[in-house]
């Protein structure tokens, strides 16, 4: 796999949304060049000439001509598979959208035919690049709220899923695959444990077909607890992050927005009692000020252009990918379990 060049020619196949995306990341990076796309529906073949980009008469076109060194996959989920396969066998390396297939078993598939070709085959979990997700996982790596017993990732919507392939569960859809894909992988990075137990149900709030909505509880074997959560029939938002502490809490919004408050004096036990509803706690009152501080986030900013970059350098033999093959079968594997729990309402067993 490795070539010592250092101008790449890449193609997509699928130029719908994320495909669109894929163009436009494409043109902002040196040395990658976007030599055309496929897409079968003729208006994407059309907006892709619109743009200036070179629309193959076919898929076989594209597949043959010598000049793409990279494929990037950007289609409905079930069609990963094949069309990877056939990237690959034809000496293409490829970029995969996420989810990377349909289950395990199938990106196992496209895994060993990468392997036995020697070319690249990896998966756009484009959110490891994510702003928020690297302030919560620098919250998680530090000292500041003592150690880490609950970490909740979530993200909440309000329009249902949207009318498309993501609707029919032949072409992969619903928020596990869609969504997801995303948090679990965030939460696999950031959390370096196995995996014990885990436990999830899922809405069918506006869609009886997938599940237009999830929640996992993730436990690790340190006794750490995470809690996974999908909604699009949520019409009051909450905190993307929460990691919670044994000396303090941080909240983390879209765009590494939030804050940290942290204990700074556990002497001072005497609480002013609230009143609650009909009657008073003291458990539950907030602290006073002389026993908290609230701090700033940690600055943490992300270049989603790295993540290409790293692709070429993988090719090239500079550096490790970083998404990689065993990453990305252990989410499939953890969206089959959540799935499962999920089926039969049972905690179930993930890694020792």
């Amino acid at each position: 796999m490795k070539t010592g060049k250092r101008q790449f020619n890449i193609a997509i196949c699928g130029m719908g949304g994320m495909g669109n995306w894929h163009r436009e990341t494409i043109g902002k990076i040196p040395d990658l060049h976007l030599v055309g796309s496929f897409d079968v529906k003729p208006e994407r073949q059309k907006f892709a000439e619109e743009h200036g980009v070179r629309a193959y008469e076919s898929w076989q076109a594209l597949l043959d001509d010598p000049s793409v060194d990279i494929v990037t996959i950007a289609t409905p989920n079930d069609l990963h598979r094949p069309l990877a396969i056939q990237a690959l066998h034809a000496g293409k390396n490829v970029v995969v959208e996420k989810p990377a297939a349909l289950d395990e078993a199938e990106f196992k598939a496209m895994a060993d035919v990468a392997e036995a070709t020697g070319m690249l085959l990896t998966v756009h979990q484009n959110r490891r690049w994510d702003d928020d997700y690297r302030t919560a996982k620098a919250v998680y790596e530090s000292d500041v709220i003592g150690p880490v017993f609950r970490i909740e990732s979530r993200v909440l919507g309000s329009r249902g899923i949207p009318g498309d392939w993501r609707q029919l569960p032949e072409k992969g859809g619903g928020m596990i695959l869609d969504w997801g894909v995303h948090l679990l992988d965030q939460m696999l990075q950031m959390v370096k444990e196995p995996v014990r137990t885990v436990y999830a149900t899922v809405d069918h709030v506006t869609n009886e077909l997938v599940d237009d909505g999830f929640y996992a509880d993730l436990s690790f074997a340190s006794g750490l607890l995470a809690h996974v959560e999908v909604g699009t029939s949520h019409f009051v938002g909450k905190p993307r992050w929460g990691v919670y502490g044994r000396d303090g809490s941080a909240e983390i919004d879209w765009g590494s927005k939030g804050r940290i408050v942290c204990v700074t004096d556990r002497s001072k036990q005497d609480a002013v009692p609230i009143v609650t509803a009909a009657g008073l706690t003291k458990t539950m009152a907030p602290r006073t000020a002389d026993t908290i501080k609230t701090l700033p986030l940690p600055p943490v900013k992300a270049d989603i252009l790295d993540y290409y970059r790293n692709v070429m350098d993988a090719i090239d033999g500079l550096a490790p990918i970083e998404v990689k093959v065993p990453e990305v079968l252990r989410v499939l594997r953890l969206m089959e379990t959540i799935k499962r729990s999920a089926e039969t309402g049972r905690v179930l067993p993930f890694e020792s």
